[in-house]
């Protein structure tokens, strides 16, 4: 296996002081003892919750070529012999590495924010990339403080195309993040209530993920959802801190991206769209009027990094969704067979449409029911019950046959659904759990929504286990 980093390279940017015999290199680079593989650097960060400096043993049981400590833990690693490289801050000296990443790479950078789908168009952007070079991007969903710099560090010095994810819960988050990662473009989804708890209006929110301009490259690109409504004052914001080029994309028409037409089917769609002055056809192996979307800002990004834009929207029909963004499972009942939509991984009124949206293109046969399963919406503060409220709006008969909600902010919505909805309320997913297992009947369609903390992940888990698969691979849409 190649190198990521020779010793010497990674040592001279952090700082370091190397203790021990260090290896030519390194493989990789950890922070996770757990899943770190044989010849990788591991970091040991000290997070809110724990310290990696406690799990410095078990890296060195797991193979790790090289122990990143900070001088202050040193005395309390005992008798420990592996190589070691000692610095002040493990932290800060992965955001150093990071930055020397940077400075090394000639690839073709591209970041992503958003209210909602920047996971989704980084992996969209990741697979569609993949088609035309070599692609490095944020695993999951490493968009923070420490996942932004690992994911750099992490770059091999010979790719063609890096994308990156970069979030936010509050104002000045993304602003230092960007300056590191200095994109070609940068991209932003949307704006919605994510967090509105945390932000005094939507206005506060659309300003907080414009610092992502603020590390755009001389000559580089804003890349922005023309449909949204704070188009505006996000090309405004780019423009205001010289961002040189501002390019929309969407159904309007003033989109430079433009979608001319699209076709949603039950586990795909497929859409045409004018690309600056080109037009493109894809068929997209996902369903879903937001996957198009996402795959509009796919288009005009590898439109602008250069890249083989018929490849490019070709690969998008081979496109898999991630855990918790609308995979489909296809499961063995008793007595026959139901689908699964796993939506678990986050909700704010945004996403909740686009979810509610796919359950009822899904199509049902006669006497199945389509049966929605939502949990709280998390960090909306003050405005929490009017907007788990106003999701009573996205319920028709067509909709959704059953309800299904948990925790203490979806009984806002529980307790003004009409009546002829069969609704069922409980604290929580464990205690929802056998109720939706016994409601499940043959054809149905089930989709899962809810913010991550609150644990759905584990509700879709049980309903697995307790209705396998019914083929050796879930059907992901």
């Amino acid at each position: 296996m190649s190198l990521l980093w020779t010793s010497e390279a990674l040592v001279d940017p952090m700082g370091g002081r190397p203790l021990g015999q260090l290896p030519a290199g390194i493989t990789g680079i950890s922070i996770d003892s757990r899943t770190l593989k044989p010849g990788e650097a591991f970091f040991a960060i000290k997070g809110e919750a724990m310290d990696g400096h406690d799990f410095a043993t078990a890296a060195v049981k797991a193979g790790a070529g090289v122990l990143v400590v900070a001088e202050g833990k040193l005395p309390a690693l005992g008798r420990l012999t592996a190589p070691m490289i000692v610095v002040p801050d493990v932290l800060a000296a992965l955001e150093k590495l990071g930055i020397a990443a940077r400075t090394r790479s000639d690839a073709r950078i591209i970041a992503v924010t958003g209210s909602v789908g920047k996971t989704s168009t980084k992996e969209a952007l990741r697979h569609g990339l993949s088609a035309v070079g070599k692609v490095h991007a944020s695993a999951m969903s490493f968009n923070n403080h420490w996942g932004v710099p690992l994911t750099l560090a992490r770059m091999p010095a010979d790719c063609d195309y890096a994308v990156f994810e970069i979030g936010m819960n509050h104002e000045n988050e993304i602003r230092p993040l960007v300056k590191m990662v200095r994109p070609h473009v940068a991209i932003v989804t949307s704006i919605a209530p994510a967090h509105l708890g945390h932000f005094s209006s939507m206005d506060d929110i659309a300003r907080a993920k414009a610092e992502i301009f603020e590390g755009v490259e001389p000559g580089g690109t804003a890349l922005l959802n023309r449909d949204d409504a704070r188009f505006e004052l996000l090309a405004k914001l780019a423009r205001d801190v010289g961002v040189e080029h501002i390019v929309g994309y969407g159904e309007d028409a003033g989109a430079d991206v433009r979608l001319t037409n699209f076709v949603l089917h039950a586990d795909h769609s497929i859409m045409t769209a004018n690309v600056a002055g080109e037009e493109v056809a894809a068929e997209i192996g996902a369903p879903g009027r937001h996957i198009v979307q996402n795959v509009l800002a796919v288009l005009g990004a590898a439109k602008l990094v250069g890249a083989d834009l018929a490849e490019v929207a070709l690969a998008m029909t081979s496109l898999i969704p991630e855990r918790g963004r609308g995979r489909r499972h296809t499961l063995r009942h008793p007595n026959g067979i139901f689908t699964l939509i796993d939506e678990s991984y986050n909700a704010n009124p945004a996403s909740m449409r686009a979810a509610m949206a796919l359950l009822e293109s899904t199509p049902v046969k006669s006497g199945a029911r389509r049966i929605a399963v939502l949990g709280d919406m998390l960090e909306l503060g003050e405005h929490s019950e009017r907007l788990h409220k106003d999701l009573a709006g996205l319920f028709s008969g067509a909709s959704a046959d059953l309800v299904f909600l948990a925790g203490a902010e979806m009984r806002a919505l529980a307790e003004i659904l009409p009546d002829d909805f069969h609704t069922e309320h409980r604290a929580n997913g464990d205690e929802l759990k056998l109720v939706l297992m016994h409601a499940i009947r043959p054809g149905d369609v089930v989709m899962v929504k809810s913010s991550k903390s609150i644990g759905f992940a584990k509700l879709v888990d049980a309903l697995i286990e307790r209705f396998p698969e019914a083929s050796g691979n879930a059907k992901e849409t």
